[in-house]
């Protein structure tokens, strides 16, 4: 009791009191704030019933504005010299905007994450709807990222007493500094305005089946740069992203991923054509890539030598589109082999001797 006693009137005697109560109390107030934030992570995901809602991305740019603030409050009280009190709360307050940046991007990402959940649970079926969803969510977040980077660098650049009297003194020439500024970077700029562009009008969502410098393949990524394809063999296509604006590209998954198959023979005059059809009828029926919607075949064109017969058939998207005409392409074959095998083209030839002789003779 009397080491307490003593301990007490040392810290009283030394005008360190203060500053101990200011630094138990900051140590206390981060402490508190951890366990209402973990309370309030768990509220959340109880709420989300599991569904992966990262939360947890938030608690580090948290903590960090808590002992920040700790800092603030107990600095003035600290027996720091003259010259380095605004030195310390100067830096203070640059980590400060920096940090409250951190935050509002994880934040961002969270509300984004939030928004696909709670979408996701209204539009199971429909996944155009979702694949727009999620782009139109990714790229909104990305536009406010940048935002907020320039806002957090401004307000940084600010706290300089001397970037603010040069900013006053050239607020004259603002004009002229920006419209040098425009053909410097107007390429940048374009590509910035399409990706905005590409955000509002929707050409392309992720997930989408396009064709692009003629490669199949579907959106990864979509940046405020440029786009990421995945090709059918797992290579990635970088394309800029003003390609998408300035010239014409396919995207089969525009409005809807089903699409129509096509596969062409070249048969003999002599074949059966409805024996053709009935056939491919059944392979088609028989096959679960078939979305049971479309089964025709037609006699497209003819030549001196053959026909030409076009099989077409519906499939749910285009990778069961190319299965399924790969399978009718070879049961086709394999069938006209088996069945007709003079029904292939081929070249005939003719001799009239009489017609010869005559013309001899």
């Amino acid at each position: 009791m009397d080491g307490a006693l003593k301990s007490w009137s040392v810290l009283q005697g030394g005008g360190y009191l203060m500053p101990a109560l200011l630094a138990l109390s900051a140590i206390l107030l981060y402490f508190g704030a951890n366990t209402v934030f973990g309370r309030v992570v768990r509220k959340v995901r109880r709420s989300v019933k599991g569904t992966g809602l990262p939360v947890e991305l938030v608690a580090p740019p948290f903590r960090l504005l808590v002992e920040l603030a700790g800092i603030s409050l107990l600095l003035k009280y600290l027996p720091l010299p003259d010259g380095l009190f605004p030195v310390l709360r100067h830096l203070l307050l640059i980590l400060a905007i920096i940090s409250s940046a951190w935050f509002m991007m994880r934040m961002f990402v969270v509300l984004e994450r939030f928004v696909m959940l709670h979408y996701e649970s209204k539009t199971l079926e429909n996944s155009a709807a979702r694949r727009r969803v999620a782009t139109h969510a990714s790229l909104a977040r990305k536009i406010l990222n940048v935002v907020l980077v320039v806002l957090a660098l401004s307000s940084v650049l600010m706290t300089f007493d001397t970037v603010r009297q040069v900013g006053v003194s050239i607020l004259a020439s603002a004009g002229i500094a920006g419209v040098i500024m425009g053909f410097a970077a107007q390429k940048s700029l374009a590509t910035l305005i399409a990706g905005v562009q590409i955000a509002i009008t929707q050409p392309i969502s992720i997930d989408d089946v396009v064709v692009v410098e003629k490669e199949w393949g579907k959106i990864e990524e979509i940046t405020l740069t440029y786009v990421v394809v995945n090709i059918w063999d797992q290579r990635r296509l970088i394309v800029p992203i003003t390609r998408f604006i300035d010239q014409p590209f396919e995207n089969w998954s525009r409005v809807s991923a089903e699409l129509l198959g096509t596969v062409f023979f070249y048969v003999d005059y002599a074949i059966p054509i409805e024996d053709l059809r009935r056939q491919l009828e059944r392979i088609v029926s028989s096959s679960p890539l078939w979305d049971k919607r479309v089964v025709r075949m037609h006699v497209t064109n003819t030549t001196d030598r053959s026909l030409e017969v076009r099989a077409l058939m519906s499939a749910r998207n285009s990778s069961d589109a190319w299965e399924l005409r790969c399978l009718v392409r070879e049961e086709m074959i394999g069938f006209i082999r088996e069945n007709y095998p003079g029904g292939l083209p081929r070249v005939r030839m003719e001799m009239d001797q009489a017609g010869s002789t005559a013309f001899g003779g």
